[in-house]
Order: C-alpha cells, then sequence, then structure tokens
C-alpha cells in the first residue's frame, strides 16, 4: 500500500481550505516521546479548532493518501504518538486546541468535553460541579481525553472505577474518509448494533481520531483514607487485599504494590523525598479509601491493620491522620517512575499477570533474569488489578549503557514468561509502535485476522497512525 508525504502541494492544498492559523512547520515537540526512544516526522503539523477542521484534513489525506497521526498530550511509551523516518512526512493532528467544555450533567453523572481537554481539567470540571471523574494517572497534567481514551488508560484507580473504557458513555470521532461520528450518547443502555465506541478506545488512532466524549462522572467521597502497610511477600499483600475487601467492600479505590528496590531508589535519587519507614520493608503496600458520610477512614483502616496483624500478614504500617499525611504517603507511590527515571533502566515493562499468579511470577522473573546477568529489578504497580510495571536496572554501580546488548532479551524473557502466565504484555500504556512485534508473537491469530480485517474495512488506504497497533500493509 502506497502511501504519500505530507509535501508542499498537500499542505498548500490544506492552506486553501482551513483559517489561516491552522497549520505550522515540523516542530520537534510533536516529533519525540517521553522515554527519547523514538523520534518522528511530519511534512505538517495541524492544530485545528472544530471537529468539522478535523473532518476536512481527513478527507483531504484520505484523497492524497497522505498518513495521519493524531496527536494529544505525547505522553504516550509505546510510541504510538511518533511515525519514524521510515515513511513518507505524515500530516500530524494536534487536537490541543479543541478543550471546551461542552457540558455537564451532575443528576445524570455526566460530562461531555472535547479530545483535547487535559485530564486534569477534566477532574477539576467534574470537582466544580460536585462530581468526580476518577480517572487518575502520573500524566494526567498534560495528557489529554482524547489520547487516555484512544490507548484505554488505567492509572491508579481502575481497582474501584475501571479503565477509561469504563469511564466512557459516548464519542464523537472523525473516521479516516473525513465522516463525521455523531455517537456522543449520555445513555447507559444502547444495545443498538456494533459498539463503535468501545472499537474507537483503545485502536490509538488508527481506526479514526476521536474530538469529543461523554464521560461517567461518580459522588466525590464524603471522607478518604490512606494507608502504606508492610508485608512479608507479594503472596501477602494478595491475602491482604481478599482481607481488605471482604471489609470494605467496593470502597477501596486504589491497592498499589512497592518493592523495596523502589524506596531505595527514591532514597538514592530523591534524599528530600520522606518516606514512611526508616528501615525499608522487603514489600509494602499503599490502601486508599473513598468512604461515605458517617464513616471513618483512619477507623476503617485500623480495623484492617489489626486483622492483617493477627492474620500474619503485615508487620508495621502508617495510617494517614491528616490531609497532608495522605498526600506525602501518595508522594512515595507517584515518585516512583521519576527515581527510576534517574536511575536509568535496562528494559520497562507494563504486564498484567492474573492476581493469583503474581506471587510466582516475580519468584521465577527473578531467576529467569539473573542467568542473564547482574541486574536489579524494580517490582511496582496495581496490585488491585493485576498490573505490574515490572522494570530492569543496572547493577549497583553500573550504567545502563553497558547492559544495551542485553536490553531485548531482557524485555523478551520478561514477556514471554508473561505470555507463559497467561497475562498480558501491554496493560495500560498501548501496544503503539513499540510493542507491534509483540502483538505478532502473542496474541490470538484470529483476533490478529480480525483486527486487520476492521482496519481494512474503516481505513482501506491506511492513512490512519500507520505502523501502530497492526504492522503495516504490504
Amino acid at each position: 500500500m502506497t502511501l504519500n508525504p505530507a509535501d508542499t502541494g498537500f499542505v498548500d492544498h490544506l492552506r486553501a481550505l482551513l483559517p489561516a492559523d491552522t497549520l505550522r512547520p515540523a516542530d520537534p515537540r510533536y516529533l519525540q516521546e517521553p522515554r527519547g526512544r523514538y523520534h518522528g516526522q511530519a511534512g505538517v503539523i495541524a492544530l485545528p479548532r472544530s471537529t468539522e477542521e478535523v473532518a476536512t484534513l481527513l478527507r483531504a489525506a484520505h484523497a492524497a493518501r497522505v498518513p495521519v497521526v493524531p496527536y494529544g498530550g505525547g505522553t504516550g511509551l509505546v510510541g504510538g504518538q511518533i511515525m519514524g523516518a521510515e515513511g513518507p512526512a505524515p500530516l500530524v493532528i494536534s487536537l490541543e486546541r479543541m478543550t471546551a467544555l461542552r457540558e455537564v450533567y451532575p443528576q445524570e453523572n455526566v460530562i461531555a468535553v472535547e479530545a483535547g481537554m487535559i485530564l486534569a481539567d477534566v477532574q477539576r470540571a467534574a470537582t466544580e460541579a460536585g462530581r468526580l471523574f476518577p480517572l487518575s494517572l502520573a500524566a494526567e497534567g498534560t495528557a489529554r481525553i482524547g489520547g487516555t481514551l484512544a490507548t484505554n488508560a488505567g492509572g491508579v484507580n481502575v481497582l474501584r472505577y475501571g479503565n477509561a473504557r469504563d469511564l466512557c458513555l459516548g464519542l464523537e470521532a472523525v473516521l479516516p474518509n473525513g465522516e463525521i461520528w455523531q455517537g456522543l450518547s449520555r445513555l447507559r443502555k444502547d444495545n443498538t448494533g456494533y459498539d463503535l465506541r468501545n472499537l474507537l478506545i483503545g485502536a490509538e488512532g488508527t481506526l479514526g481520531i476521536i474530538t469529543a466524549a461523554s464521560l461517567k462522572l461518580s459522588p466525590i467521597p464524603a471522607e478518604e483514607g490512606t494507608a502504606i502497610l508492610t508485608v512479608a511477600s507479594p503472596a501477602a499483600a494478595i491475602d491482604l487485599l481478599a482481607m481488605a475487601r471482604d471489609q470494605l467492600g467496593e470502597t477501596i479505590s486504589a491497592f498499589e504494590l512497592i518493592h523495596r528496590q523502589g524506596l531505595e531508589f527514591l532514597r538514592e535519587t530523591l534524599p528530600d523525598l520522606r518516606l514512611p519507614f526508616d528501615d525499608l520493608p522487603d514489600w509494602c503496600v499503599l490502601i486508599d479509601l473513598g468512604l461515605p458520610w458517617g464513616r471513618s477512614p483512619a477507623e476503617a483502616l485500623a480495623a484492617v491493620f489489626e486483622s492483617a496483624l493477627e492474620a500474619g500478614l503485615c508487620a508495621d504500617g502508617v495510617i494517614a491522620q491528616s490531609e497532608a499525611q495522605r498526600q506525602a504517603l501518595w508522594s512515595v507511590r507517584e515518585h516512583i517512575p521519576e527515581g527510576n527515571r534517574r536511575i536509568g533502566s535496562v528494559s520497562s515493562h507494563d504486564i498484567s499477570v492474573p492476581i493469583s499468579r503474581i506471587p510466582d511470577f516475580i519468584v521465577e522473573g527473578g531467576k529467569r533474569l539473573a542467568a542473564l546477568g547482574d541486574m536489579r529489578i524494580n517490582c511496582f504497580g496495581h496490585l488491585g488489578d493485576g498490573n505490574l510495571h515490572y522494570n530492569v536496572f543496572p547493577a549497583q554501580g553500573k550504567d545502563r549503557r553497558a547492559y544495551e546488548h542485553l536490553r531485548d532479551d531482557v524485555k523478551r524473557c520478561v514477556h514471554d514468561l508473561t505470555h507463559e502466565y497467561d497475562g498480558s504484555v501491554s496493560a495500560e500504556h498501548g501496544i503503539g509502535r513499540l510493542k507491534v512485534a509483540d502483538l505478532q508473537r502473542y496474541g490470538d491469530p484470529v483476533k490478529l485476522a480480525a483486527m486487520q480485517a476492521i482496519k481494512q474495512a474503516l481505513d482501506p488506504h491506511g492513512i490512519m497512525n500507520p505502523g501502530a497497533v497492526v504492522p503495516l500493509a504490504d
């Protein structure tokens, strides 16, 4: 399938169709991802202000066979927003000007926003309406809601509220041929045929561009509480999770697993960050609660701690007694990725494993990586939904450049083991371009064939984010 670059002739054609300030030359800001592993190209950058202008851009690209790369906040970690130099220079469409709050329906627990709105601004708008938009992740200050839906982002509150997919009721989107799908529904029940919403969510811009979304809101918990408890092992953490859910039900918003290695990285790289323990435990869990009026989260967490202590599941803990203490505990968890970044990983992995199999996975993973060389493992993440960030680092005192020859072997080792344990090699970051080969290696053949058929049906010219998620067609 032949695609053409966004060359001078194509750009001149776009200028005749759109307001004068819609287009700008290729800007390096749009051409690299946060980890610096992907560097892209662009023939032109487009910044539309409306869904109709997005449709104009896609109609032109469809007719001219010009590749299109949708761009949200640029925070993706798998190269989905970057098209490399191996193909024709694409049209990059950034939705950063489409930030309008379309409507809030507090009684319905719904908010409708344009896709360029920053996630933190969606949260703020919900709060101002007396409601909660619970999707929360490290990049929420720069990630845009269209990108979080396109990648089906997860974050820390999936245990209670679900992924981005679970928080979306309807979409407005432009399909590859420039047609606008008016699917911005507020309905909870709608069984009228195929679910295009869920097809576009997680498609990473390969089937169209999301321009607006209707999102689910929730009541703001009247009381919130946080505790960090030490546990002897990941198996004890899982037992503690089960015990906590028995006592507290669905009021648990987050249940995060933290390894000693992550705390040691924080002590080394961010010495001013206050850690909750002087003697670092091998494992601990961060528990976050949201309770209705009349219940004390500190008392609820103390009851869980006492039960866990009696059962031999934990030996120590810190329960926040104020909002400042609560934020301090969360700050430890939220700074772990920054500590990792400052150390510099050999290979990082966003995986999910059935929760009951996580303890065996961690033990076996350590054994297999030790056979490859002397490395440190920081395994942490969202234990409540089985999502681990399983990151591998150089041995103490060594630089990651000395391990570059092992990077592919480390990744293959972790992903092979994940597949053996019935897990997923992409839990919440998406496939992008980084994991296309992994999807082909580990994916079900029938599913892969269906994905190719859907791609061909909706994007027969292959213009939408070529090279992401599905392999390039011959």
